[in-house]
């Protein structure tokens, strides 16, 4: 039986919070790699907030967010002069190699990343590795390799990356770097085939992420989904519900997050008939939805079922109330459907406090009148105000345009690509202006 080691690395970020954040990806690399081998699995995430080793921590929220670990370590030199602090979120590098202590060396490690802009942590997770076991063969996935292929081959010291969804290259090649047939051969696998991720590889599991689609058919100007999937795809509906009732049987997991990008599209044929089938049983469970959801796929019909089901954490992506910012980088929402959305949920049952929607900055060329106007619209209709900062990714008609008019260079340090970095160096606006805009998100009602 061969080793192989999957490890979730740190984030280096100037902020970063556990939003239900688990490391979806990787966690169903490892559940394809078990149906379609004998391999043995070892397992490190240097983002686990329940490691034991680490000292008394601030406790999880009841719905199962919480605040990272993390240590203050030197500013990078391209984002030297951003003027907050910056941190490495994750376990003490110690706990990290008292891991890799425990493990037999494997015969491949595969790595996962978040986005472009966390490479270092990326980095010095392949260089520890490097240093425990020499030229240990290191698969990299995820994100950052996936919109900066060639960054990541030269720079984030793996011998091989995997760019896109991993269920149809990951095993031919584990095959080739393994040498023999340790990795059966499989025909190549729809998305809605794929079995569900190994959750037990997780420490804790009262809160677990979901996700019932892939992809989004929406070509927002900022958006990197549609580079990430090339098709929408779902899964159906009862392989959704078997997922979350063995969850439950399990684990005991009493919250989910619904990680879709695309979660109410072709809803009459997909979430209706989850959430119908949710609500039969009476399962005594809370759902969120951190990524946002279309504003105007929201009815009366679907809210009551929210409701009924046990949905707690509504995040509505409006983006904008600017009409020609909509029109232009955001076609999914017009400014009236958000409040035709608040209405349905406040008729099923909701505080409009309760809700809260997403509200873009920092987006090139957006006007900072539009951003106050969008504040103090959705104030006006008693829900609550998000700021989403606007990051500059790879390969995004918006990236394209920052190339085009000379206020990204191609070859730039994807560092430069950070929310908070670019919202200070790049936009325009000042950092007077965006604690104002904050100050006039975040103020009691």
């Amino acid at each position: 039986m061969k080793d192989l080691l999957l490890v979730n690395p740190w984030i280096t970020d100037f902020t970063a919070y556990d939003f239900w954040l688990k490391p979806l990806g990787l966690l169903s690399v490892a559940a394809l790699i078990r149906e379609n081998s004998d391999c043995r699995l070892h397992w490190i995430d240097c983002l686990d907030r329940f490691h034991p080793g680490l000292k008394p921590w601030r406790k999880s929220k009841p719905d199962g967010r919480g605040h990272f670990p993390k240590i203050e370590i030197p500013k990078p030199d391209p984002i030297r002069d951003i003027p907050r602090r910056f941190s490495r979120y994750g376990i003490p590098v110690e706990l990290f190699l008292e891991e890799l202590d425990r493990i037999p060396r494997p015969e491949a490690v595969l790595m996962t990343s978040g986005m472009t802009y966390w490479y270092p942590g990326v980095c010095l997770t392949v260089e520890l590795i490097r240093r425990r076991w020499g030229r240990v063969p290191i698969i990299l996935g995820g994100l950052y390799p996936t919109l900066l292929p060639e960054h990541a081959r030269r720079v984030s010291g793996a011998d091989a990356i995997v760019e896109g969804p991993a269920e149809n290259s990951l095993l031919p090649l584990l095959r080739n770097i393994l040498g023999d047939r340790s990795i059966r051969e499989c025909d190549p696998q729809a998305f809605s085939h794929l079995p569900p991720p190994a959750f037990d590889l997780l420490r804790d599991r009262r809160a677990l992420p979901l996700l019932t689609s892939r992809g989004c058919p929406f070509r927002c100007s900022f958006c990197a989904v549609p580079l990430l999937y090339r098709r929408f795809e779902q899964r159906t509906a009862a392989a959704v519900v078997v997922e979350i009732e063995r969850s439950i049987e399990r684990w005991g997991t009493r919250n989910f997050a619904f990680y879709d990008d695309a979660l109410l599209l072709n809803k009459e044929e997909h979430l209706i008939p989850i959430l119908e089938a949710l609500g039969a049983k009476n399962l005594g469970v809370s759902f969120h939805t951190p990524n946002g959801l279309h504003v105007r796929e929201i009815d009366e019909r679907l809210a009551r079922l929210f409701r009924r089901t046990g949905f707690a954490s509504l995040y509505l992506s409006q983006e904008s109330v600017d009409p020609e910012l909509l029109v232009s980088s955001c076609p999914k929402v017009m400014p009236e459907d958000l409040e035709r959305a608040l209405c349905s949920l406040e008729k099923a049952g909701y505080s409009r406090r309760e809700i809260h929607v997403y509200l873009i900055v920092g987006l090139p060329g957006q006007q900072i009148s539009w951003v106050r106007e969008s504040i103090l619209r959705v104030r006006r209709l008693g829900a609550r105000p998000h700021l989403a900062f606007f990051s500059p990714v790879p390969g995004t008609p918006e990236f394209l345009k920052l190339i085009e008019r000379g206020i990204l260079s191609p070859d730039a340090d994807p560092l430069l690509q950070n929310k908070m970095a670019f919202a200070f160096a790049r936009s325009g606006i000042s950092p007077r202006e965006f604690d104002d805009l904050r100050s006039l998100a975040t103020e009691p009602a």
